[in-house]
């Protein structure tokens, strides 16, 4: 069998390096350890895929070097990923919030069936239930061990993408091989993380979280780094929800964050105009204007509730606007990389050419999708990172 690549990972970018590579003429095996493609894809959003963002720019990516993404979305912008959907799977998109974009039909196998079709109208090569051992250099290429239907065999070719994806999540069959590949053949590794993932919180305020469990809020939630305003929601074990997701990125173990419990209101003008209309209400019934019953009754732990507004000493009124609108945060770990909606960190993209994806260190390597040092906010963000990733090596191989 003689193809132009041989595609590791038949994820969002592998599958859009195939397709890709296919419309060009070209002719790739794809290898993917699960009976089924796209397993993160059928499982994002819900089952309903948020396959893009209006908003995206570099400015919503962690990396070592941003500016390494111009030429990748250069290549491939929103407008392209909108219009191949469309043009190829008469998918319609719907915007949610903050510009995230998600198939009319609420299906995420629509978004796989597109590249499913593509790859087979232009003969593309799927295995599945395919488990890659290992890629070696030989002259001139590859040599890459495949165990398949019960036998180990090896097939050379010259050029390798590695799109088989970071650690999250080990279920749908997540591994660190693109980054032991890559370490192996002389790349540097960027430290990994799990990212987009829930905060733990334990100790003494672990029963305060716990008790409140199932109670979401609308929060800006902040620190040195970034701020985030979207939905924070307590749970058994900490806190999850979009804000908190999105922040656990910016994160570290040891570091504290804030949290503005009311990010539309400020307590002091409430309380001001509390005390014009008599201030007799308690700071519990101000506070249970904006806020569940439940997480009034658990401030209370921290606030005066039953002072009426009236008799607040200024100390008081500084005490409430303090934890309302700064709450601290210090968690104690992360829900890990099962958990997580993807890894930061990744092989270094200043050994990666920036148009091709090719590595600069070993000719016919390339690296695509999430084993790269490219970590998008949550919000469809990864996938055009993905997707713009395989349309530029399909370019290339």
């Amino acid at each position: 069998m003689e193809f132009d690549a041989v595609i590791i990972g038949a994820g969002a970018c592998g599958l859009m390096c195939a397709a890709q590579a296919g419309l060009l003429g070209k002719r790739v095996l794809v290898v993917e350890r699960n009976s089924k493609p796209g397993a993160k894809i059928l499982i994002s959003g819900g089952g309903r895929c948020n396959y893009t963002n209006l908003h995206t720019s570099i400015d919503n990516f962690v990396t070592e070097n941003s500016d390494f993404l111009h030429s990748a979305f250069n290549q491939w912008t929103v407008d392209d990923t909108i219009s191949f959907f469309e043009g190829y799977g008469s998918i319609q998109g719907a915007e949610k919030t903050l510009g995230q974009l998600f198939p009319t039909s609420n299906k995420a196998k629509d978004i796989v069936d597109v590249f499913l079709r593509l790859m087979n109208q232009t003969k593309q090569v799927l295995w599945l239930d395919s488990l890659v051992k290992g890629v070696k250099q030989v002259s001139p290429g590859f040599e890459i061990t495949i165990e398949r239907q019960g036998a180990v065999q090896q097939i050379t070719t010259k050029k390798v993408v590695m799109a088989s994806g970071g650690l999250p999540v080990q279920k749908l069959g997540a591994s660190d091989f693109a980054l032991r590949v890559a370490r192996d053949l002389g790349h540097r590794i960027v430290r990994t993380a799990p990212a987009l993932v829930p905060l733990t919180i334990t100790g003494k305020d672990a029963a305060w979280y716990a008790a409140l469990s199932g109670n979401s809020l609308f929060a800006r939630v902040w620190n040195e780094r970034i701020s985030f305003e979207e939905n924070i929601l307590f749970t058994h074990w900490g806190l999850s929800g979009p804000a908190i997701l999105q922040i656990s990125t910016y994160w570290q173990a040891g570091e504290t964050f804030s949290i503005d419990l009311l990010p539309r209101h400020r307590l002091d003008q409430l309380i001001k105009e509390e005390r014009q209309q008599g201030g007799k209400r308690t700071v519990a019934q101000l506070l249970q204007d904006h806020f569940s019953k439940k997480l009034v009754e658990a401030m209370g732990e921290m606030l005066p509730l039953t002072l009426k507004i009236a008799s607040l000493s200024k100390a008081d009124a500084q005490r409430i606007f303090d934890i309302i609108h700064r709450f601290p945060v210090k968690p104690a770990g992360d829900k890990g990389y099962d958990k997580a909606e993807v890894m930061s960190g990744g092989v270094a993209t200043d050994e990666i050419n920036a148009k091709t994806m090719e590595s600069n260190l070993v000719k016919g390597l390339y690296f695509g999708g999430e084993a790269v040092d490219i970590t998008g906010w949550l919000g469809g963000y990864n996938f055009q990172w993905a997707w713009a990733s395989g349309y530029a090596i399909a370019q290339a191989i």
